[in-house]
């Protein structure tokens, strides 16, 4: 278990009137998650640890806010858990950055990115009310940015997810979450896209 300490100062990052929906709430949905499947991962703790530490650093027009989150957790957690479970975390964070899990990890390691990732987009998945609340939080993140050109930059990531033959890595992920997803996702973009 990680001492209750680190945990605080975990929660405190996740805090601030800039953050909508990476605020503290998502990667406390995702421990629940973790609850259910934790029993079939290989490295429980290192998943664990990834789900605190993903957007511990968010800043919504950064482009290395993974990387940041990755290097904030291999400091803040290096004697506190073991060294090869950190670097797996660290993995896991990085990861999230373009939502893939890349060739040569081994197979135990690759499962487990496939459940995490999986759970991180859980949300698309969710009820529609639980999703549009996701939503308005994501516009929140990005309230400087003109509504029509959110609108449009919003549509076309929500575009290439709908693209992709599968939203999920994993067999729990596609069953618990796809199909639900894919209606979020088109009639969120209908939505931007009508205005």
């Amino acid at each position: 278990m990680l001492p209750e300490t680190l945990l605080k100062r975990v929660r405190e990052l996740y805090n601030g009137p800039e953050r909508g929906y990476h605020a503290w709430s998502h990667p406390e949905a995702l421990l629940k998650l973790l609850s259910k499947v934790e029993g079939g991962l290989n490295d429980p703790l290192a998943v664990r640890c990834a789900i605190l530490f993903h957007d511990a650093i968010y800043e919504p027009r950064a482009s290395d806010n993974e990387q940041r989150s990755a290097v904030l957790a291999d400091e803040m957690l290096r004697g506190i858990v073991p060294d090869e479970c950190v670097e797996r975390a660290v993995r896991l964070i990085q990861s999230t950055a373009k939502h893939a899990i890349p060739t040569g990890l081994a197979a135990g390691e690759a499962s487990d990115m496939a459940i995490f990732l999986d759970m991180d987009l859980s949300i698309l998945g969710a009820s529609a009310e639980v999703f549009d609340a996701y939503e308005a939080g994501v516009r929140h993140e990005y309230r400087e940015v003109p509504t029509a050109a959110f609108r449009a930059g919003r549509a076309a990531i929500l575009e290439g997810f709908l693209a992709r033959d599968f939203l999920y890595f994993s067999d729990w992920g596609r069953a618990q979450f796809e199909r639900r997803a894919r209606k979020n996702l088109a009639r969120s973009v209908k939505q931007l896209q009508q205005g």
